[in-house]
């Protein structure tokens, strides 16, 4: 999703001053993404259910804002349970049985 959003923002000369906001932390590819083009600020809804690069990207310089939102965590959480083959899948482990 961070990379559609990152295309869909558009090319910019820099992109030292715009923020990425996302539900999740983001995934290791995304964490690159941001560190490739200089993003300045990451704002994450939630990182309970899934942990990705966020510190990693906090010690590179980039600012981290993690809201720990209910919302965000019942949505995932939710979306996890029903959709279990799916999530694994898209975080790239091997599903529960």
């Amino acid at each position: 999703a961070e990379t559609a959003a990152f295309r869909a923002a558009g090319r910019l000369r820099g992109y030292g001053r715009t923020t990425m906001v996302t539900t999740l932390s983001p995934c290791w590819y995304c964490s690159g993404l941001v560190r490739q083009f200089g993003i300045g600020r990451v704002v994450i809804g939630e990182s309970r259910t899934f942990t990705g690069g966020h510190d990693w990207l906090a010690r590179h310089g980039v600012r981290i804002t993690l809201l720990d939102d209910p919302e965000c965590v019942r949505l995932m959480t939710d979306f996890i349970a029903a959709h279990p083959d799916l999530w694994s899948e898209d975080i790239g482990t091997e599903p529960v049985a």
